[in-house]
């Protein structure tokens, strides 16, 4: 499942290559049904291979080319059975793509030389790849469907396994914490009130443009290099109190009344409103913690340690009623796996490298039911706080058994049958396709052989 996936990715970031084509002299290579495969497309996609540093598994001019015929097919079959992508999320994940695009080359001048083509053009390139990206994955999961496994079908697959086959799964933890903000004294809020005044003042008097303060003065490193526009987002993309705001503008030429987030402090500038999407510039300003308030911070933390050593009340009451994490406050203080990449997420399993890595470090030399001594860290919105964490579980690395890890077990059966689904499919579908390969591009180990008929 996963190779035959990794076409998608690679597709998403094909336009990424710093190597110029114009040496290369184009020719069609493959054909899968009425669909051309060009040297140039595998090329393309070879060279941002080097360039990140990632291994082949097998000849590039071979395993490229045939990631690119398995997406052909599944595209084929879509048109087929009438399968196209939600145009809305194509648009949202295109804008999210291309601010983040041009957030990392600094500018859109920049991004349009480093790739050699107009911002426009980029775009559009993009919203297709994306656009096949939607439409194979839905190909996929209409094709695969709901799989259904029985106790019993995960033992027997379980049980036919070889020793030395068995997954390893690695250690993981279950932690709970208690985080406490330091006190932000009214003098550092009202001087950063008043500079964002002075800035507005700035702005709509024509002293000062907003993107240049923004570029000058905005502590949003993300949107600060582009004048602090933050591309088109939808309500549900922004947070509440910035949304409200933000939505409610008219002017373009005006600034908004400053808005308090859990970031910090704002003042917003419309761009240009699109439907139910807005694209708008934000001069971003936080809250400076001095040296006195953490120590302050740290002492109440120092004196809530104590506390619970003590046994005065529970960690989980400490969690639910002292500490200033919202998002896990309601829950015992149990984090939750946010990494959509983890296996674990969702779940209040972590391995080690997924935690926070101040807390990662703590929590390496923890027991089960130790609590930790207070220790400040950097929270994923960049604010300063003082933090205490009990280790809730921990589950040393080992070899699969069904006993503890029966759900592990289940979604790699899973994996597995969707992997053989797909795979039967491509082979079937390769006997009933169209498919010509130039001479010289098939004398390949191919994945699956069915592509060079005799």
């Amino acid at each position: 499942m996963k190779k035959i996936l990794s076409v998608l990715w690679l597709a998403c970031c094909a336009c990424f290559s710093t190597v110029a084509q114009d040496n290369v002299i184009d020719e069609i290579v493959w054909v899968v049904g009425d669909d051309a495969i060009l040297r140039s497309d595998i090329e393309t996609q070879r060279l941002y291979m080097l360039n990140e540093g990632q291994r082949f598994d097998g000849d590039p001019y071979c395993v490229i080319p045939e990631q690119l015929a398995i997406q052909k097919l599944y595209l084929n079959q879509a048109k087929i059975d009438s399968i196209t992508a939600n145009e809305n999320q194509v648009i949202q994940s295109v804008d999210q793509w291309m601010n983040m695009a041009v957030n990392q080359m600094g500018s859109r001048e920049k991004l349009e030389e480093y790739m050699g083509k107009k911002y426009s053009q980029i775009k559009e390139e993009r919203k297709e790849t994306v656009r096949e990206q939607q439409i194979v994955q839905q190909m996929q999961q209409k094709l695969i469907g709901e799989i259904k496994l029985t106790p019993a079908e995960i033992r027997k697959y379980f049980n036919q396994l070889p020793q030395d086959s068995l997954p390893t799964i690695p250690t993981t933890v279950e932690v709970q914490i208690v985080t406490m903000e330091p006190k932000i004294p009214f003098e550092e809020t009202d001087a950063i009130k008043a500079r964002l005044r002075d800035f507005t003042e700035q702005v709509n008097t024509g002293k000062m443009e907003f993107s240049t303060l923004a570029r000058l003065y905005s502590e949003d490193p993300g949107s600060s290099v582009r004048g602090g526009e933050l591309g088109f987002m939808s309500k549900t993309q922004l947070l509440p109190e910035f949304a409200n705001v933000a939505f409610n503008l008219k002017d373009s030429k005006r600034v908004s009344q400053i808005v308090q987030t859990e970031y910090g402090y704002h003042i917003i500038q419309l761009i240009e409103k699109r439907g139910d999407r807005i694209n708008c510039r934000h001069i971003l300003l936080k809250p400076k913690v001095s040296d006195k308030e953490l120590t302050e911070a740290t002492t109440r933390m120092d004196s809530l340690y104590n506390d619970l050593k003590a046994e005065k009340f529970s960690f989980d009451e400490a969690a639910t009623f002292v500490s200033a994490d919202k998002d896990t406050r309601n829950n015992k203080g149990l984090m939750v796996n946010q990494n959509y990449e983890s296996g674990n997420y969702g779940t209040p399993k972590f391995e080690m490298q997924e935690l926070p890595q101040e807390i990662g470090k703590v929590v390496y030399q923890m027991q089960v039911g130790d609590i930790s001594k207070p220790f400040t860290m950097l929270t994923d919105k960049q604010k300063d706080v003082v933090a205490i964490v009990k280790l809730k579980a921990r589950v040393e690395g080992h070899k699969a058994n069904l006993a503890d890890d029966f759900q592990a077990m289940k979604q790699l059966v899973e994996s597995r049958k969707r992997e053989e689904l797909l795979n039967d499919w491509i082979r079937k579908k390769q006997k009933t396709t169209y498919v010509r390969i130039s001479e010289g591009w098939r004398n390949c180990d191919f994945k699956y052989p069915g592509w060079v008929k005799e």
